[in-house]
C-alpha cells in the first residue's frame, strides 16, 4: 500500500497540494530563503508549486517575507537554484538506478526493454532527435516518457558518453524519479514533459 503524501499550502497561488508537486523552502539563520529538496533542513516550511512562475512571483511579492512572519530574503537567482538542484537530484537517481543494475541506456536496449515488459519509465534527452522518442512512445505499453534532461546531464549521471534514451526498471527508484522529474518540468517547461502512454 502506498504511503499517502502529506499536503500543504503553496504561499503563491494558495493552493493546497501533495508535497510531490511543491518545493519546501527554509529561512537560514541569515535570513536567507534556500531550496530545500529533500525535506530534511531544519525549520518552518515554505511551501511553494514546482514550477518557475510561483517561485519567481513568490520572490517578486516577498512571500516569502509575509508567511516567514519575519525576514526572509529570498535572491532573484531562487528560481535558476531549483531548478538546478531538481535537475541534479534527477541525475543522481539515474546515477543510483546504474549502480543498482536498473537501467538500461541505447535505443535498441530500451526498446528491448519496453517490448519485454521491462520498463517504467523512459527517458528520453531533451535535446535528442524527435524521431527516436516518437518510435518509443508509438510501442504499445510504452510506460511513461520523461524529457527533462539534456544529453549532457544524462551522459553523465549515467557514466557514458551521448546518453539519448534510457529505460529504469520498476521499483522505488523508477517512481521517485518521476517524481523528481515532474517537479523539475515545472521549471523546464515542456522541455520536461511526461508524456503518458
Amino acid at each position: 500500500m502506498a504511503a499517502e503524501i502529506p499536503e500543504r499550502r503553496c504561499i503563491a497561488s494558495g493552493d493546497v497540494l501533495g508535497t510531490d508537486k511543491l518545493v519546501r523552502f527554509v529561512v537560514d539563520p541569515g535570513g536567507i530563503v534556500v531550496p530545500d529538496l529533500t525535506g530534511a533542513l531544519p525549520g518552518r516550511g515554505l511551501w511553494v508549486r514546482a514550477d518557475a512562475d510561483h517561485v519567481a512571483q513568490a520572490v517578486a511579492k516577498r512571500l516569502f517575507a509575509r508567511a516567514a512572519k519575519g525576514t526572509a530574503n529570498a535572491d532573484e537567482t531562487l528560481t535558476s537554484q531549483v531548478e538546478a538542484g531538481l535537475a541534479k537530484r534527477c541525475g543522481d537517481l539515474l546515477g543510483l538506478a546504474r549502480r543498482a543494475g536498473q537501467v538500461v541506456t541505447g535505443f535498441e536496449n530500451v526498446r528491448s526493454a519496453v517490448a519485454s515488459g521491462r520498463a517504467a519509465v523512459l527517458v528520453a534527452a531533451s535535446d535528442g532527435a524527435p524521431g527516436g522518442s516518437d518510435k518509443l512512445r508509438g510501442m504499445a505499453r510504452a510506460p511513461p516518457l520523461a524529457q527533462s534532461l539534456t544529453v549532457g546531464e544524462l551522459s553523465l549521471a549515467l557514466g557514458r558518453g551521448n546518453v539519448v534514451h534510457a529505460a529504469l526498471d520498476p521499483g522505488g527508484l523508477a517512481q521517485r524519479f518521476l517524481t523528481e522529474n515532474a517537479r523539475l518540468q515545472g521549471f523546464r517547461g515542456s522541455q520536461g514533459a511526461i508524456v503518458a502512454n
